[in-house]
């Protein structure tokens, strides 16, 4: 059954030809379906009954107009997208992975984040041979080079919100600027679901919802969630700054909650850490408060996106004595992540499902994609 919305003019204007051949301003643009989206919470999607989109993504509108078809003659408080999206530059590097998911990296041309950043080996190796060109930081992109390359779209991260002029001065070049929001989803096969925003915007949404229900499959297999609360083995995910605090994540963050999705507990829950249950993002802490909480916990999980990969516990222990008075430590249940596991964005469901093996002891090694057990 399809489903029919109406959209006011303010939002989507359009101009029908009546059977006289003459031009008549509609008052109304009929929306005949929407995005499927079972995760992801911070964007939408409703499809028009003229092959037109309207994307939402908190306070901005986007009309995606399709190749072939007429602008509408009133978009008020939207932002037109012209398909097809050429020569886009990303500079949110979560996106990135994305468009390579659905082998749409030749539509992007441009990025902020220099060679030497990328832990993700296709990637790196488009930036360093000049195929994706390194344009400057977010904060201050080379604009003369967006003009001259006909950039046809900016996918910033969230970061611009501290440089509003950025945004400003590319909309005021005609560049459309979209804000990958996709670090405020609550759930972390959401973040992955943004895939298929770009999958819509590069004309490519058969291969983005291929991707997408591929990589969520095993996922959804997984039979962790009738693991009664008292037998879930609790977990600490962590890395110690240079400064020597232990860096967490909060118990809202899309980490912690891959732990519970994976069958485990986070440790380090808001009532221990004295914040609000829905606190996003990292903390640092003091080794004390660290040992207080995290002494006891089943597994330890180190994050090595900042310092590099460690592989051993000997090794683990030199950056913080402390730690060799853990239950998990005692025990050999200590883990790392690879570097590349945050910028994987297609990755969301394979870390739950490695998390899930290392949570209910059934791990192979060889068969985990991001975790590996420090000797």
């Amino acid at each position: 059954m399809r489903i029919k919305r109406l959209i006011p003019l303010a939002a989507v204007g359009l101009l029908l030809v009546t059977s006289c051949g003459r031009q008549e301003e509609r008052a109304e643009l009929d929306i005949i379906g929407s995005m499927e989206l079972r995760y992801a919470e911070q964007f939408s999607v409703d499809y028009c009954e003229n092959g037109c989109s309207v994307v939402t993504i908190g306070d901005d509108r986007f009309l995606v107009v399709p190749a072939g078809t007429e602008v509408p003659a009133d978009t008020t408080g939207m932002t037109v997208i012209q398909q097809p999206v050429e020569n886009i530059y990303v500079a949110a590097s979560s996106a990135m992975d994305l468009f390579d998911g659905i082998g749409r990296l030749n539509d992007v041309t441009m990025t902020s984040t220099a060679a030497n950043s990328w832990s993700l080996p296709h990637i790196h190796d488009a930036v360093a041979s000049g195929d994706i060109e390194f344009i400057g930081k977010y904060s201050s992109p080379d604009y003369e080079y967006l003009l001259t390359e006909n950039c046809g779209l900016a996918v910033e991260s969230t970061m611009i919100y501290h440089t509003p002029e950025v945004r400003e001065q590319l909309e005021s070049l005609g560049i459309p600027v979209i804000v990958e929001r996709s670090s405020y989803e609550t759930h972390p096969l959401g973040r992955m679901e943004w895939i298929k925003l770009y999958g819509l915007l590069t004309g490519d949404s058969a291969a983005a919802e291929a991707v997408f229900s591929e990589k969520t499959k095993a996922f959804e297999e997984l039979k962790v969630a009738d693991i009664p609360e008292s037998e879930r083995k609790t977990a600490a995910f962590f890395y110690i700054t240079s400064n020597g605090y232990v860096n967490i994540r909060k118990p809202a963050d899309y980490v912690s909650k891959m732990i519970e999705l994976a069958g485990g507990r986070y440790i380090f829950t808001a009532d221990a850490l004295s914040v609000d249950d829905n606190a996003l993002s990292t903390m640092n802490i003091q080794t004390e408060t660290f040992y207080d909480i995290a002494r006891d916990a089943d597994i330890l999980i180190y994050n090595s996106t900042i310092d590099g990969e460690l592989d051993s516990i000997e090794q683990l222990i030199g950056k913080c004595g402390v730690l060799a008075d853990f239950k998990a430590v005692k025990s050999g249940d200590v883990w790392c992540t690879g570097q590349n596991m945050f910028q994987q964005t297609t990755g969301a469901a394979d870390m739950i499902y490695d998390l899930s093996a290392v949570l209910t002891d059934s791990a192979d090694e060889t068969e985990l994609t991001y975790l590996h057990k420090l000797k």
